[in-house]
């Protein structure tokens, strides 16, 4: 596969967490940094993501916003 995206995060999937519509994916890409990424139940299901299971976390975006008071 190619991709645009300059930012891909090779890790294992270690927990996977389905709500009503959107998952949950935390992806370990080592040095004890784990990514979690919010995506459709489907898309869960269509990449057949299971703990333990080699993933990319894809990261395409201009910006990360975090607020604190």
């Amino acid at each position: 596969m190619k991709i645009s995206a300059r930012n891909v995060l090779q890790g294992k999937v270690v927990e996977v967490t389905k709500g009503q519509t959107t998952a949950h994916v935390r992806i370990d890409i080592g040095g004890g940094v784990i990514v979690t990424a919010s995506i459709t139940n489907q898309a869960v299901d269509d990449l057949k993501l299971v703990q333990g299971a080699s993933a990319a976390a894809v990261i395409k975006a201009s910006d990360v916003m975090v607020a604190v008071d």
